[in-house]
Order: structure tokens, then C-alpha cells, then sequence
């Protein structure tokens, strides 16, 4: 799979980002200045009309497929689309340096059975910018993993290395953390451990609805380089106001989005925030290449 923005190496990138240079004054001090990630998030709320959405879903599932196209499906593939038209939502601050990572990364939590003691294993989804339809790639994804997960009952990714660390004794685990932070730190944690760490990921999704959860916030962290959590609360009728006064009541489902608002502006989250809109409206633009434009007024 090729890198979303091949270019010329420099000696300060990582292996999973393109240091960015050429940047004016004040965003080289702000990761000085301002503080860690968690002190400098930015919130924003999107209740979605799933209208379009639905009526999508049902034609795609006309043929009844043994693993349905979901809502779910719908909402990572506008991120994942999104965040490849949007490329400063791709960026993380790492070691006092701003970096634009070379692959679209999504992260989820899929938990092994709907039980209070059910282990959880913690997956990632990479986009390929040439991979046709980000909806198919996704389906795809979340159909191997949901088996792999769930069916196998195996440990998947970073849970093998969590299961192996975890019988440390809390000295040593204090140590190996250590450790890894100062790798972090100066661009050197090892790659076969980020490789499937959700917090090493453009977004970081949690699907609280699938749990009957209501909620629409939730921190960033300061592990890792994740830039993006969106939060999916609950499906909910809502009431659309017309001008005379009538309604009408359509599916809706509320998204949290908290970001590190150091790797964009205001009106940069604002027309990224446009596209989202636009792709729910027209969930079928999901059908095309991963990079076809989105064209939406201003």
C-alpha cells in the first residue's frame, strides 16, 4: 500500500509521519507553550439526519448479504474519506514536532460478547487511498475482524504485547513505560507495537450506541499521536422544524468529536466538518474512489 502523500524524505520524519517543516513561528512554540494534547482539545457536536442513510443501507442490503452494511460502516467511511480530502486532520504533534501521518488510520474497540466481563480487543482499520470505495474497504475490514475477534476468541494486535506485559510486577512495568514514552518522545517507539495501538491512529472511534450509551464527549490522550475521538452516541428520533411550524420526526444519531486544536484552525474544522454533512446527505458519493473530490459551497 503506497503512503497518501509520497514526498521527499527528511532526517526528522518517522516511520509513520512526514515531519512537517516551513511551519511560522508561533505553531513551533505552540507544543511548547500550550501544553500536552488533553490540555488543548476542541469540541464539537453533529447530530446527523440519517434519512439519506437509511435509505442508502436498505438498498444496499437489498439482496440480503449474510454481513449487512451498517450505520456504523457508513459513519467510519465518511471519516476515513474525510480526514483523505482534509489532510491537516491527519496531522499530530509528537515530541515537540508537528508530523502529517502517511496512512489514514482508524481505530475501534470491538468487544468479544455483549457480557460485563467480556474482554475487549482494540483494532485498527487503514484506509488505502487507491482502494476503491472507502465504504467497501471498511465492510470488508470490520467483516474478517468482527469474525476474528468474536468466533476465534484469540488475542488480535497490541493485546498479545498488553497480555504480556501485564504480568509484570509494578516496578518493571513502571520502567518499560518510562521506556516507551521517551521512544515516543524522539520518534523511536518501536513500530511493531504502534502498528495496531488505537492510539496510534488518525481517529479513534467509540461506538457507545451499540451499548444503549448516551454520551457525546470523550478526552483525547497524551499517549500516543491520535489527533481525533469521535464519540457515536444512541440512534434517536428527532423533531425537524419546518417554517410553518410542522415537524417531522427522523432517525438521528449524535457524534462527539474532540480534537487537538494546535494541528488546525477554526475554519479549517468547519469546512472539514462541511464534507462530513455533505457525505451523509449523499451517502452514495461512498460508492466512488476513496480520493474523489467532494465538491460543497462555501
Amino acid at each position: 500500500m503506497k503512503d497518501t502523500q509520497p514526498r521527499k524524505k527528511n532526517w526528522r520524519d518517522r516511520y509513520d509521519g512526514y515531519y512537517l517543516k516551513g511551519l511560522d513561528s508561533m505553531h513551533i512554540l505552540l507544543p511548547y507553550i500550550m501544553g500536552t494534547r488533553t490540555q488543548n482539545e476542541a469540541v464539537m457536536g453533529e447530530v446527523i439526519d440519517l434519512t439519506e442513510v437509511d435509505k442508502y443501507l436498505e438498498k444496499k442490503n437489498a439482496d440480503n448479504p449474510e454481513y449487512k452494511y451498517t450505520w456504523f460502516q457508513v459513519i467510519a467511511a465518511v471519516v476515513a474519506k474525510t480526514i483523505l480530502l482534509r489532510p491537516k486532520m491527519n496531522y499530530f504533534i509528537s515530541g515537540g514536532h508537528y508530523y502529517e501521518r502517511k496512512q489514514i488510520q482508524l481505530a475501534f474497540v470491538v468487544k468479544r460478547q455483549f457480557k460485563d466481563d467480556a474482554e475487549e480487543a482494540l483494532v485498527k482499520f487503514v484506509l488505502d487511498p487507491e482502494g476503491g470505495s472507502p465504504l467497501e474497504q471498511v465492510h470488508t475490514y470490520l467483516q474478517k475482524i468482527v469474525h476474528k475477534v468474536r468466533k476465534e476468541d484469540k488475542a488480535v494486535g497490541v493485546d498479545k504485547a498488553m497480555n504480556l506485559l501485564s504480568v509484570l510486577p509494578r516496578p518493571g512495568w513502571r520502567f518499560v513505560s518510562w521506556i516507551l514514552h521517551k521512544l515516543e518522545y524522539y520518534g523511536h517507539y518501536p513500530k511493531s507495537l504502534a502498528k495496531d495501538d488505537p492510539c496510534y491512529a488518525s481517529a479513534f472511534i467509540s461506538n457507545l450506541g451499540s451499548i444503549k450509551m448516551k454520551a457525546n464527549y470523550h478526552h483525547l490522550y497524551d499517549w500516543g499521536t491520535v489527533s481525533l475521538f469521535m464519540v457515536i452516541s444512541e440512534k434517536k428520533l428527532r423533531p425537524f422544524w419546518h417554517e410553518d411550524g410542522t415537524y417531522d420526526l427522523r432517525n438521528t444519531i449524535e457524534l462527539g468529536l474532540t480534537v487537538d486544536e494546535r494541528i488546525a484552525d477554526g475554519y479549517y474544522f468547519a469546512q472539514s466538518l462541511k464534507i462530513m454533512r455533505h457525505l451523509f446527505a449523499h451517502p452514495g458519493l461512498l460508492d466512488l474512489d476513496a480520493a474523489t473530490p467532494v465538491e460543497i459551497g462555501k
